[in-house]
C-alpha cells in the first residue's frame, strides 16, 4: 500500500484499491449537492403556466359570480321577493271518487239542506257566536247568546255594552273573560276598518281578535254560501274513519276534503260530516248498526249492535 500526503493540509492518508475512505465519500458528495444548490439558485426555475381549461373556467365563474350579483341587485331595486319553493301536493286517498259520491249522496237524502245549530240573525251574530264556541257546547252558546244579542246584536251596540258587561252575560261558557276582550277587540276593529260589516275573505276574517281558521270558514261558508271546510273534531275524526284523509293537523285534513269532495257537495258537506260525528260516529262508541254509510266505511272497529 502506498501512502500518500496532502499537499494542502499535509495530512497523511491511504489510498486502497478495494475500499474507498467513507470521508471522501462524503465530502465528494456534499460537494456536488453544494454545487448544485448554487446552480439552482443561480437560475430560477420557470414559472409553471395553467392549463387553459382552468384559465377559461375561473373566466366562466366570474362571469358567472357578476351576472348572479347584478340580478340580485337588480331585484332588490326592483323589490321583487325571491321565487318561493313549490309545494309538496298531498297524496290522494286510497278511497275511489265513487265512494266519496255515494257517501255524500247518501247523506244528502237524509238531510238535503244541514244547517249549524248555532243561533244567529246575521254574519255578526254568527261570528260572534262562533268566536264564543270555542271549548263549549252550541248549547251552552245559545243560553248565553240569547241574553248577550238582546243586549247588543251589532258592533257598535256591542262596544258600548262594554267589555265588564259582556264578561257578565257569558260567564256560563268557558273562557268567558278572554272571549269577552275578544268579542269587544273584534267588533272595534269591524268598525274601524270594515264599517261595521263582516268581511268575505278568510285573510281578513282571521285577522280579527279572536278569530281563527276555523272560525273563518264557519262564517264564509254558512252565511257567504262559501265551499269551504271547517275541520273540527268530529270533521277530523269522520275524516279518518272514512278513509277521506290521512293527515295529522286539521289543515291537512282541510286540504284533503277540499280535493275529494264533489262540488255539488262543497257547501253542506261540513254539515253532514259535523252532524254525522256529533250523533252517529261518536269518538267513543260509534253507532255503527244504524250508519247509513257502514257499507262504504273501512274502518275496522265497528261496533256491533246492542243486545235487545
Amino acid at each position: 500500500r502506498d501512502r500518500h500526503r496532502d499537499r494542502e493540509s499535509g495530512s497523511l492518508f491511504v489510498l486502497s484499491p478495494m475500499k474507498t475512505n467513507k470521508s471522501i465519500k462524503a465530502k465528494i458528495t456534499s460537494g456536488k449537492k453544494q454545487a448544485g444548490a448554487d446552480v439552482t439558485s443561480a437560475t430560477p426555475a420557470p414559472a409553471r403556466r395553467l392549463p387553459k381549461k382552468t384559465a377559461v373556467t375561473k373566466k366562466k365563474t366570474k362571469q358567472t359570480e357578476t351576472t348572479r350579483g347584478s340580478k340580485s341587485s337588480t331585484n332588490k331595486a326592483r323589490g321583487t321577493p325571491p321565487k318561493r319553493k313549490p309545494v309538496k301536493r298531498r297524496r290522494r286517498p286510497s278511497v275511489s271518487p265513487e265512494t266519496v259520491n255515494a257517501v255524500f249522496s247518501r247523506f244528502a237524502e237524509i238531510e238535503p239542506e244541514p244547517k249549524g245549530e248555532l243561533e244567529h240573525t246575521d254574519a255578526y251574530t254568527l261570528l260572534v257566536a262562533v268566536v264564543l264556541s270555542a271549548q263549549a257546547t252550541d248549547a251552552g252558546v245559545n243560553k248565553a247568546t240569547r241574553q248577550l244579542f238582546a243586549a247588543a246584536d251589532t258592533p257598535e251596540k256591542m262596544v258600548r255594552l262594554g267589555e265588564d258587561r259582556v264578561r257578565e252575560l257569558i260567564k256560563t261558557i268557558g273562557l268567558y273573560r278572554n272571549k269577552a276582550k275578544n268579542v269587544i277587540a273584534l267588533s272595534q276593529k269591524l268598525i274601524d276598518e270594515y264599517q261595521g260589516a263582516v268581511p268575505q275573505d278568510a285573510d281578513a276574517l282571521e285577522s280579527l281578535p279572536g278569530v281563527g281558521r276555523k272560525t273563518a270558514n264557519v262564517v264564509l261558508n254558512v252565511w257567504f254560501g262559501q265551499p269551504t271546510m271547517a275541520v273540527d273534531t268530529h270533521v277530523f275524526r269522520i275524516a279518518h274513519r272514512l278513509g277521506f284523509s290521512k293527515g295529522k293537523t286539521p289543515e291537512q285534513v282541510e286540504a284533503d276534503l277540499l280535493a275529494i269532495v264533489p262540488k255539488e257537495y262543497g257547501v253542506p258537506a261540513h254539515h253532514w260530516l259535523i252532524l254525522h260525528g256529533r250523533y252517529l260516529c261518536k269518538a267513543r262508541k260509534p253507532e255503527c248498526w244504524r250508519c247509513p254509510v257502514v257499507d262504504l266505511c273501512p274502518y275496522k272497529d265497528k261496533t256491533p249492535a246492542p243486545r235487545q
